[in-house]
């Protein structure tokens, strides 16, 4: 008998639409993929080039179940560096990829019945690792005339015993807005003395216009989860790290060596590279992902497509697409089928993206321009 646990669990959208979209090109059709978030670019060589370096040397074994103290050092280094805050190794565990870390977070945060508040759209797997958890979460609607921000008495209306976290996501995907540091700084006044703020930066360094913040520049009462997928296109290489209060990391570390052990050694390694050597091709890659959102953002609202905030970080567009539909999943796909363009409906990021739908500029401009055109030929015809 499956589990209930297993049974309740839903699909990931997104997924669905690339499985189908696969199985289209595996029949002999073009698909311009614009729907899955994973940077099109190749790792940078001076991080290929430290794991094959870790690999002849042999560095194949467990590391510490934390992590090698020289990412951590590294880790630490670079937060100070950028954000001028003080994160000491000993506050870090490096994992496989983000998805351990929020699993580690949540682990010992939560227990039954507590309240985790997100944001009304959201990436589609938050939820599911609270319920996963047996605890609730709890939405906030966020509005694209707020550029998807939060709005801070929304939040304290929804503070009471139970909260164990308020969760932020800037650059955020589905929207790729940033949270500004007035918000930031607003949720970080709220969660004190009620609860601990959770931050996914996984998008920094993704940003386009004014900066990131992280959460540990106005407050010690959190966590942040972050990696090397986005930035440093890394998505297969799974590593990622979390950052917590000291008091939180040895029990991390328990869970860590009973489900995980540790990250892969010579990926860690890899990650040191990008941290120390790779700055020049995030750089490039983030010019380039400049040029693709300059270029989207107008052809989207061309085509009559709503964006009321232009998104300046990550590389996504969530764009209202109510004139055609309110059914974004339906949508989606008669837009797979008819365009051969795969794109993610909004649903899969919350009810309140109902009617929208996910851009991902993860693509060559080529692509992106052909995709464009093929989506207005399309929806011009759709809206006669």
């Amino acid at each position: 008998m499956i589990s209930e646990r297993a049974q309740k669990i839903p699909p990931f959208i997104v997924m669905d639409i690339l499985e189908r979209a696969q199985a289209m090109q595996r029949k002999g059709e073009k698909i311009i993929h614009l729907e899955i978030g994973e940077p099109d670019f190749d790792t940078p060589d001076c991080i290929k080039e430290a794991a094959y370096k870790a690999l002849k040397e042999g560095k194949t074994g467990y590391t510490h179940s934390l992590g090698l103290p020289e990412l951590r050092e590294a880790i630490s280094e670079h937060y100070h560096r950028k954000y001028n805050v003080e994160v000491a190794p000993d506050q870090i565990v490096i994992t496989s990829g983000t998805s351990p870390a929020m699993f580690l977070i949540f682990s010992v945060l939560l227990n039954p019945g507590d309240e985790v508040i997100l944001s009304n759209p959201c990436y589609a797997c938050y939820p599911n690792f609270v319920e996963f958890l047996d605890s609730i979460p709890i939405y906030i609607n966020v509005y694209e005339e707020d550029g998807f921000q939060y709005r801070a008495e929304r939040i304290r209306e929804k503070i009471n015993p139970k909260t164990k976290a308020i969760f932020i996501n800037s650059p955020s995907n589905p929207t790729g807005n940033l949270l500004s540091s007035k918000v930031m700084r607003e949720i970080a006044e709220i969660a004190r003395g009620n609860c601990f703020v959770v931050s996914d930066e996984i998008y920094h360094g993704l940003v386009y216009e004014g900066r990131e913040h992280s959460i540990l520049e106005f407050t010690d009462e959190a966590f942040v989860l972050n990696g090397f997928s986005k930035a440093y296109a890394m998505t297969g290489w799974r590593l990622g790290y979390v950052i917590a209060p000291k008091e939180f990391i040895r029990p991390m570390q328990k869970i860590q060596q009973n489900f995980f052990i540790s990250a892969n050694n010579f990926v860690q390694w890899a990650g040191i590279a990008a941290l120390k050597e790779a700055g020049a091709d995030v750089k490039r890659i983030v010019k380039i992902y400049n040029q693709r959102r300059k270029y989207i953002i107008p052809k989207l609202r061309e085509i009559g497509l709503g964006i009321k905030v232009e998104p300046t970080g990550a590389f996504y567009v969530l764009a209202n697409a109510k004139h055609f539909g309110n059914d974004s999943y339906k949508l989606a796909l008669e837009i797979l089928e008819n365009a051969k363009v795969a794109v993610t409906p909004g649903i899969d990021f919350g009810d309140n993206a109902e009617g929208y739908i996910r851009f991902s500029y993860a693509n060559s401009l080529e692509n992106i321009a052909e995709g464009m055109n093929r989506l207005e030929k399309y929806l011009k015809g759709k809206d006669r």
